[in-house]
């Protein structure tokens, strides 16, 4: 099992913010705009395990060298059924350096966008505090 996999699994977000790199690009499903950075990225993703439900990986795709890894999820938002990707890029030194997020379908991105809207003013105080 992948590193990043199991500490998602666990709900371990000390072990998620270890391995993310200082200059992580975290590319969301629902924001135009790609988030730089480690502070915000581990804040995003503390919010993202308050808002979905049963989540779980169901399959992992990576490169031969290991750089590249894609990890496929299932979870609940607000009662919406969402299955996603998120696709990671790992720098030389192991680090996630570049984290997209892709979810379907359109009703469950939408709930997923609300309920990510909802904690927005947390996450901001959790990065400028991170």
């Amino acid at each position: 099992m992948h590193p990043f996999r199991k500490a998602v699994e666990d709900r371990d977000e000390d072990a998620v913010a270890a391995l993310l790199a200082e200059d992580v690009v975290f590319t969301s499903p629902v924001a135009f705009k790609p988030y730089p950075g480690k502070a915000i990225t581990a804040a995003i993703l503390r919010g993202v395990l308050r808002v979905f439900e049963d989540f779980h990986y169901v399959r992992e795709i990576a490169d031969l060298d290991g750089r590249d890894h894609v990890l496929v999820f299932a979870a609940t938002v607000s009662g919406k059924q969402v299955q996603g990707c998120d696709i990671l890029h790992f720098d030389e030194d192991g680090k996630i350096d570049e984290f997209t997020v892709m979810v379907r379908p359109l009703s469950a991105a939408m709930a997923l966008a609300e309920a990510m809207g909802a904690q927005f003013d947390r996450i901001a105080q959790e990065a400028a505090e991170g």
